[in-house]
């Protein structure tokens, strides 16, 4: 009888200890899904006087397999531009992430960063996407263009994984929704900017001389990439996280054949999915903004949680105030390698940058971070400005802050919101073993006596 106890405890043990990595699986992907949703909090979140634009989905986009990872057609907010914009467009890549296999895809799917179900059916539109000169001095009058992005991989992405019904056409996304543009008037521009943040960000990056063959060479066209210099860093444990996301995301969605043949000749394709090693091929002209501790990069990059199992850096990682004097040095190297990435790319006369010493990410789509009169400058002169002078050619913006702790314009993120959720997830995670174990006692008391077992019982 002792015999078959210990088996059957053993076996809902092991059941226990499954749906407790289940749950934990499931609960990362929560926090990461929020961490997402409060880097773009105030780009989406409606304001007193609100510019709310509509979701117009591409029907005709599912005929050419361009879906969402659900099968649901993708989408797009477009606000018309006026007076002097009216032949100008703005192309706004939404960011969000990446997924890379295939749990986090499934997960995604149940969000509106992988089905259009649960996209937001009108979206704000603020800082670069404003219609009011005094938030959006260059472009506000612009023909003005959020592409959603539901495909976790930075619109690149071409395959399916039947078993799981993934699908995973980002590249034909974006060729659906440029088409589709063109034909509503994009194809008459007498000059376009593509840009976008965090994950599409990147995309712009994959995509900006795709954009410039879309138009013919009268057409002035420039690209701008926003918190999308994602580096091959290593982590604080030694390791290196995104490039281990990032070989999962091009391995899982066929990224590969889309990405640029002047790398994949040279390198690895997970290698060619870093901005560092792509941005020197370009020949659109291109402007990088970024903050050079970049928040999502810190939390989710440099310190991810596996990295730091006993939370040695768990207050720095929250509030970079926190941080020691090793940890600070650590944050300055991290700075120091994305400005080595960039010095060739700076040397051309073409680009543009700016890079603020601040702890932010998508400064571009947010209000108060775009244009306002506290919004962060580097020498004087906000990020709007530093942007229209470089697309307009008015003057050079090659624009990099000294370290931190200098600038005190920076509008630095801090995450006690979202870390006291992710402490409760994590508590719960922690308990949900032994509540498993008591249960499975508590079962193997009440089911034995009457159990009709296909083996044989020893009374020992």
């Amino acid at each position: 009888m002792k015999r078959v106890l210990i088996w059957v405890l053993s076996l809902w043990s092991i059941v226990g200890i499954g749906w407790s990595r289940s749950e934990d699986g499931l609960q990362e992907l929560k926090a990461k899904d929020r961490l997402l949703s409060f880097l773009e909090k105030d780009a989406v979140s409606p304001g007193a006087n609100s510019l709310m634009i509509p979701l117009t989905l591409i029907q005709g986009a599912a005929s050419k397999g361009a879906i969402c990872l659900d099968r649901t057609p993708p989408g797009y907010h477009l606000d018309r531009g006026f007076g002097s914009g009216s032949n100008s467009w703005l192309i706004q890549l939404e960011g969000g992430g990446w997924c890379n296999t295939v749990r986090s895809c499934v997960f995604r799917k149940t969000t509106r960063r992988g089905s259009s179900k649960f996209m937001e059916k009108r979206l704000n539109f603020t800082g670069i996407l404003s219609n009011k000169a005094e938030e959006n001095p260059d472009f506000y009058n612009w023909n003005r263009v959020k592409l959603r992005y539901c495909d976790g991989a930075s619109f690149a992405g071409e395959g399916q994984n039947e078993a799981n019904q993934l699908y995973f056409r980002g590249q034909r996304i974006w060729s659906a929704a440029m088409e589709e543009l063109m034909a509503k008037g994009m194809q008459n521009a007498e000059q376009a900017l593509l840009s976008g943040c965090s994950a599409g960000g990147l995309a712009s990056i994959l995509h900006c001389d795709e954009f410039k063959d879309l138009f013919p060479s009268t057409t002035k066209v420039k690209c701008l990439s926003d918190a999308g210099v994602f580096l091959d860093a290593t982590n604080v444990a030694g390791g290196h996280t995104l490039r281990d996301m990032y070989r999962g995301v091009v391995t899982l969605q066929g990224v590969q054949k889309n990405l640029p043949n002047t790398c994949t000749s040279q390198m690895d394709p997970t290698s060619c999915f870093f901005p560092q090693n792509l941005i020197a091929n370009i020949q659109t002209p291109l402007f990088l903004l970024n903050a050079a501790y970049d928040a999502w990069q810190v939390q989710e990059s440099l310190i991810p949680s596996s990295a730091d199992p006993h939370g040695f850096w768990r207050d720095c990682k929250m509030d970079h105030s926190h941080c020691n004097s090793s940890q600070m040095l650590f944050l300055q190297d991290f700075r120091n390698q994305m400005l080595s990435v960039i010095n060739g790319f700076s040397m051309s006369n073409q680009n543009g940058l700016f890079i603020n010493s601040c702890f932010a990410h998508c400064q571009s789509e947010r209000q108060d971070t775009w244009y306002a009169n506290d919004s962060p400058r580097i020498g004087n002169k906000a990020i709007a400005a530093s942007v229209g002078d470089w697309f307009f050619d008015r003057t050079a913006t090659k624009a990099i802050d000294c370290p931190y702790p200098c600038d005190n314009t920076c509008h630095n993120l801090i995450f006690n919101d979202v870390t006291s959720t992710i402490t409760i997830s994590e508590s719960t995670r922690l308990t949900f073993t032994p509540l498993n174990l008591l249960n499975s006692f508590l079962i193997t008391l009440i089911c034995v006596p009457n159990a009709s077992w296909g083996f044989s019982l020893d009374s020992d």
